[in-house]
């Protein structure tokens, strides 16, 4: 008898319906998955099915044969370690938005069953804040955000994760005052100490211009030295080189900036306000072919000193950390449209917490929308 033939992974490219992975759990392996539960069929089924079951369906004890033990994941307000300590992390923010539904956007991966998977899952969000969080009471409002979520997988169990989110969206739509908020802030009693940002090479030497690839050849390394040039060598000009003229991009604040001038405005502002800002590009995946196009998953690392001024506010002097996660689409050679997305509340709370204790900034009444 032939063997049964095997489907094609699940790809968004195809723009699956949630109801086409239900209809395919426990019918077969779409591709090796050693380890993992028989109902799954191949890694984005994995990833797209069991963040379902846990937050929608609440099944949060799945969490417990779905992470290792000593998982970490990693935000841009710090790190979280343990399996134990995810389980209740999930208890507590389900309790603050108990009808949350969380829509799969994209999965973009790498890897295998052998040497790990490695995803990388955009998601829209919508809730409604029926329970007390750290800044007060339930307020009953609704709110809609979006999210990137990095993980590697070994046989059914996330070991890693890096998280992020649009944080600022969702305390705006709750009716606070964002700032206010990040005045209350704990940071570390001691804060860390940091060294000098490896921007440029060493000393007085210029940053290196790296030689962008055809996105055609090699779509990972054309997006990697167009971010290097842009962020790092500070050449902005890679937005008119390479991304089309109506490119649309999904970025913090629930903002969409059309064409060159508003994502020209959006990288200068930010290099304005940290002068020494700096990336590392931390991992990539790709997925797609010439023909349909190219989709490509970059982690990244920023780093700067908030030294100028700009929409966070005067100058404070302080070293912000941020996790960056970014999708582009490439067609023809050229980026159509992408999605990078960092915690801006994360930042504010660098800029503006306080170190040791809650600070001496209560919210109030105007500051909660209340």
């Amino acid at each position: 008898m032939a063997d049964k033939p095997t489907l094609p992974v699940f790809d968004f490219a195809d723009r699956p319906d949630y109801s086409d992975f239900v209809l395919a759990a426990n019918t077969g392996r779409r591709q090796p998955l050693a380890g993992f539960d028989e109902d799954y069929t191949d890694i984005v089924d994995y990833i797209v099915r069991c963040t379902h079951k846990i937050w929608e369906e609440k099944a949060i004890g799945l969490i417990y044969t779905h992470y290792s033990h000593n998982a970490i994941v990693h935000t841009s307000s710090g790190i979280i370690y343990g399996r134990e300590t995810v389980v209740r992390n999930t208890a507590q923010n389900i309790a603050m938005w108990g009808d949350l539904r969380a829509y799969a956007d994209d999965v973009i991966w790498s890897g295998d069953d052998q040497q790990g998977f490695y995803t990388s899952h955009r998601h829209s969000n919508t809730a409604t804040q029926s329970g007390y969080t750290e800044f007060g009471p339930p307020t009953g409002r609704k709110i809609a955000y979006w999210g990137i979520a990095d993980c590697f997988i070994v046989q059914n169990r996330i070991v890693e994760e890096w998280l992020t989110h649009d944080g600022i969206a969702v305390v705006r739509q709750m009716g606070y005052d964002p700032v206010a908020l990040a005045k209350r802030a704990v940071l570390p009693a001691t804060p860390h100490t940091h060294g000098e940002i490896d921007r440029l090479p060493t000393g007085q030497q210029y940053p290196e211009f790296l030689t962008v690839p055809d996105g055609q050849d090699d779509p990972q390394g054309f997006i990697r030295a167009i971010l290097l040039n842009m962020w790092n060598a500070r050449l902005v000009n890679m937005v008119r080189e390479h991304y089309v003229p109506n490119h649309v991009a999904f970025v913090p604040d629930s903002r969409k900036l059309f064409g060159y001038g508003d994502y020209e405005n959006f990288v200068i502002t930010l290099m304005a306000s940290f002068p020494d800002l700096a990336i590392t590009v931390d991992h990539q995946s790709v997925l797609g072919d010439a023909d349909r196009g190219f989709r490509v998953a970059t982690r990244c690392t920023l780093q700067g000193t908030h030294e100028g001024y700009g929409p966070y506010g005067a100058p404070t002097g302080r070293r912000v950390f941020l996790i960056v996660i970014s999708h582009h689409i490439i067609k023809a050679g050229k980026v159509m449209q992408e999605w990078t997305l960092f915690d801006e509340f994360a930042l504010l709370k660098q800029l503006y917490g306080q170190p040791g204790g809650r600070g001496d900034v209560e919210p109030t009444p105007s500051d909660a929308g209340l």
